[in-house]
């Protein structure tokens, strides 16, 4: 059996690194998040690097690929795969229509806008409606979400409820791990920063900044930016606008959220970090309805979760003779013990 991970960001990539792991007998390959058609023209051109389609998204994921030395089938050309994971459904490339997918969500998606009504409504190509279309294709067979909150969220948004699974994600499952850290400070007003302007979305960073000098009152403000952003524009920025505070442009700011008191983002997935921790969190999004998305917290069982929702779609119509199915049902014991 082979099975195609097709990775996007990052965060994406070791999502699906992770999940690979608890398929000991299955021949696993890994892809950079592609397309085909037009839109590979404009990968190609460059045009599109401010997406996971290329640029810094596809360059960490390809070093992350080749750091761990895993098998990379680029586009999924090589084999003919018996099952795909795939980290997002705005674009399903022709070549795995035919084949079981399963969608894993990485983690919030974008603030609804005018942008996200008219590719709805209009049924324009869903990449043209950013992250807040995920999940409503339809074209998988399973979706593996974060929590039975995100299950209604992505149901009331047209999913249909029969392919969801509630597993959890992973990264997102044991937030309480990131205490046992090394990071030097304590007690402080975190900010987290967006790529919003590198990806084309407007942002008052001006003001996001005095806001955040204005909620951290007394406290020592560090500043954490995102990984994608223009370093220099966001430094310059901040030390104009809130002299005297740090700026950290690498780093584990999962371990940052669970040293400080305060933690302002806008649109980042790293909220519920803070959220599940206890900490004071602003953001753009309402707290409450946050609250009723967090991820569950399963002390990292949810790779394995989604790779037993992989096993089962992988097998469903293969007869199982008794002592394969004794096999089966053995294997899945000891990785259960494993995790």
């Amino acid at each position: 059996m082979k099975i195609l991970f097709i990775c996007g960001s990052l965060n994406q990539t070791t999502m699906m690194y992770e999940i690979s792991k608890h398929f000991k007998n299955e021949e696993c390959f890994f892809t950079p998040y592609y397309t085909d058609g037009f839109l590979d023209y404009f990968v190609k051109k460059g045009i599109l690097d401010f997406t996971i389609l290329g640029g810094q998204a596809r360059e960490k994921t390809e070093n992350f690929l080749k750091r761990n030395n895993l098998k990379v089938d680029y586009k999924g050309m090589q084999n003919d795969y018996d099952l795909v994971y795939t980290c997002s459904d705005l674009i399903i490339p022709k070549n795995i229509q035919n084949k079981k997918i399963i969608l894993v969500q990485e983690g919030m998606t974008n603030k609804d806008t005018l942008t996200y009504y008219l590719t709805k409504y209009l049924k324009l190509p869903r990449y043209l409606g950013d992250t807040a279309m995920f999940g409503q294709s339809n074209k998988y067979d399973l979706f593996c979400v974060a929590s039975e909150g995100y299950k209604d969220f992505f149901v009331n948004r047209g999913a249909e409820q029969s392919k969801i699974s509630v597993t959890g994600i992973p990264n997102f499952d044991n937030f309480k791990k990131y205490y046992r850290n090394n990071f030097p400070y304590k007690s402080y007003a975190l900010v987290a920063t967006s790529d919003q302007r590198e990806t084309l979305h407007h942002e008052n960073r001006k003001q996001f900044i005095k806001n955040a000098v204005e909620i951290a009152e007394d406290k020592q403000l560090i500043f954490k930016l995102h990984p994608n952003e223009n370093f220099n524009r966001a430094i310059k920025e901040i030390n104009k606008y809130a002299p005297g505070s740090l700026i950290y442009t690498s780093g584990n700011i999962n371990e940052m959220i669970a040293n400080c008191d305060i933690l302002i983002t806008r649109y980042s997935s790293v909220v519920y970090v803070g959220l599940a921790l206890n900490k004071e969190v602003y953001s753009d999004f309402e707290i409450e309805t946050l609250k009723k998305l967090l991820p569950i917290q399963n002390n990292g069982q949810s790779a394995f979760n989604i790779a037993e929702v992989g096993y089962q779609l992988l097998y469903s119509n293969i007869p199982k003779p008794a002592q394969v199915l004794k096999k089966y049902k053995l294997k899945r014991k000891l990785l259960s013990k494993a995790v």
